[in-house]
């Protein structure tokens, strides 16, 4: 912008504005900074990369947003990429350097940005973070095939000398792809820890004529419960075209209605409950007994 004959004081105008947002030290957007965490930290990485050298790619949350993976918990607060060196790690106020070897199999393109694959991504990821948002990580991988079992063991195999492998290790060996949500997953972690029965997740109820009443997030057959996690993001994801929540809402309860008139017990815990999951877990523990 100097280049094409804007003054300095001209440019300071345009930012007290709002016409440009500083995104780092001689980097900027036009018009305002987008709201939500991701939109900005993929901002934030694509501005990084004006500076960084060849060889340089995008890793673990940084990765994790570029591949659009949820990233609850994940430490957003500085860009992340790896460098394919043995030395020279760092960790300033806007990026943090890891280095690690990355074969070229690990490495794929997101926006024009070299990136670690969703499988090195998620194995990075369940090394560094805890246990809960490293599940709900490579639960999302998982959903709809976008990432293979057999990839991200591979992927762990190439880990195995790696700070956290023992970590990864675990949290690998307890994703599942029917997960639906962050919340399915925290749920799966939650019930884990209450050391209750494994569910069945996405559980498909018939009535005695084979008609299909619905599909319950977490099942026990054999005793007839049913668990559902109630999010916004569901029945936002549920809403038709033109139709009002609280119509989904209803269908909702109609819908548990019929699964009661079979027989079933249904027990419902949203976010809140997640984080102290106790009550609903005796709640549950009392049904299946």
């Amino acid at each position: 912008m100097l280049a094409d004959g804007y003054t300095v004081d001209e440019l300071r105008a345009l930012i007290r504005g709002g016409d440009l947002t500083p995104l780092r030290r001689g980097v900027y957007l036009p018009g305002p900074e987008p709201e939500g965490s991701d939109a900005r930290h993929r901002l934030a990485v694509h501005a990084a990369f004006v500076d960084l050298a060849e060889g340089t790619v995008a890793s673990h949350g940084s990765a994790a947003v570029l591949h659009g993976l949820p990233t609850w918990k994940v430490p957003l607060d500085r860009v992340h990429v790896t460098k394919v060196r043995a030395y020279g790690g760092r960790r300033d106020r806007l990026v943090h350097v890891h280095v690690a070897r990355v074969d070229p199999d690990e490495v794929t393109r997101v926006d024009g940005i070299p990136v670690t694959t969703l499988e090195r991504t998620v194995v990075d990821l369940a090394r560094s973070l805890p246990f809960e948002p490293a599940v709900a990580v490579g639960d999302a991988a998982l959903v709809a095939n976008r990432a293979g079992a057999d990839e991200l063991i591979d992927s762990l195999r190439r880990s195995a000398r790696r700070p956290g492998c023992v970590r990864a290790r675990r949290v690998i060996a307890f994703l599942d792809g029917r997960a639906e949500s962050v919340g399915e997953s925290r749920s799966r972690v939650a019930l884990h820890r209450a050391g209750l029965p494994t569910p069945l997740p996405q559980w498909e109820v018939r009535d005695r004529h084979g008609r299909l009443l619905g599909r319950t997030d977490f099942g026990w057959p054999d005793w007839r419960v049913a668990g559902e996690f109630d999010g916004r993001i569901k029945y936002g994801r549920a809403l038709k075209p033109g139709q009002d929540v609280s119509e989904v809402v209803y269908q909702e309860k109609l819908r548990e209605d019929e699964l009661r008139a079979e027989g079933l017990t249904v027990v419902r815990w949203c976010w809140a409950d997640l984080g102290a999951f106790e009550h609903k877990a005796a709640q549950l523990r009392r049904s299946l007994t």
